[in-house]
């Protein structure tokens, strides 16, 4: 498994090239990786990690995000092969082996961006199996793949996906803001969960950091950001969400505090004016 990485974790170790500091995720990885080239055989173009493991700012709470590049649409059996693939890695045992999240694109679907939201196969943080969906399929993992994709097999990422311009990524960015803010408030009660209620908190930080700055960042300097940056009533908030990233598993069942339930909401609506207000355009 080659990698080459655009910033965060050194690479060698023991002259050998690793993807992410952690054994156990790098073996999960190596599997994935084995596994896929098996399937897919001349239909495999390449593998690659997205989210945290590139942009920056993971640690162990963090998902693995990857992306598998196919020459075209996977036919049915491919997928029934990759099926029992998934499902034989989320049952090894490895814990990071539960935490890989990501999509199958067939290589001219990722290259263009205005195909941004068509289904692709995804497997989901903490799932054992494929499921059609646009979760990956967004301009934004174009962004962080071109600019800081991590290669664990293949060509080099950005050879694979058209430059993405300033504008058209600071237009998705701020649809996101808009359209999840106005499901959160028609829907409360779905992210009423400790899991949830941090992790709306240090996305949307980041996310109204991104389009100010016109590139993606870390949940952590999305929270540094907005804690000098944004009405300083909120860093308590932000603060305690950082503080309640560990064990997703565990806080996704247990109910979020009130108060700290309430402010979000608050915070959801307060990101969305600025959102408005100052679409583009670092801020100090």
């Amino acid at each position: 498994m080659g990698v080459r990485r655009t910033g965060g974790f050194p690479t060698h170790n023991d002259g050998v090239m690793v993807p992410t500091p952690y054994p156990e995720l790098n073996e999960a990885l190596h599997d994935l990786v084995d596994g896929v080239e098996v399937v897919l055989a001349t239909g495999f173009v390449g593998a690659y990690l997205q989210g945290s493991f590139a942009v920056g700012g993971f640690d162990e709470h963090s998902d693995a995000d990857f992306a598998v590049v196919t020459e075209s649409e996977l036919t049915e059996e491919q997928v029934g092969a990759l099926q029992s693939l998934h499902g034989r890695i989320f049952d090894e045992g490895k814990e990071w082996s539960k935490h890989l999240e990501g999509s199958y694109f067939p290589a001219p679907t990722l290259r263009n961006a205005s195909r941004a939201g068509e289904e692709l196969w995804y497997l989901d943080n903490g799932h054992r199996s494929l499921e059609r969906s646009s979760h990956c399929n967004t301009v934004v993992v174009r962004w962080i793949l071109r600019e800081h994709g991590v290669t664990l097999a293949g060509p080099e990422s950005d050879t694979l996906i058209d430059p993405v311009p300033v504008a058209v990524l600071r237009t998705e960015i701020a649809n996101d803001i808009a359209s999840w803010g106005r499901e959160i408030l028609a829907y409360p009660d779905r992210y009423r969960n400790r899991f949830y209620q941090s992790f709306i908190v240090l996305n949307l930080s980041r996310m109204l950091h991104d389009l100010r700055a016109g590139s993606i960042s870390s949940k952590r300097i999305g929270a540094d950001w907005a804690k000098l940056s944004l009405d300083p009533t909120w860093s308590d908030l932000i603060d305690r969400a950082w503080g309640g990233r560990p064990d997703p598993a565990r806080s996704v069942r247990e109910p979020a505090d009130a108060t700290d339930f309430e402010r979000t909401l608050r915070f959801v609506r307060y990101i969305m004016l600025e959102s408005v207000r100052s679409p583009e355009g670092p801020k100090a």
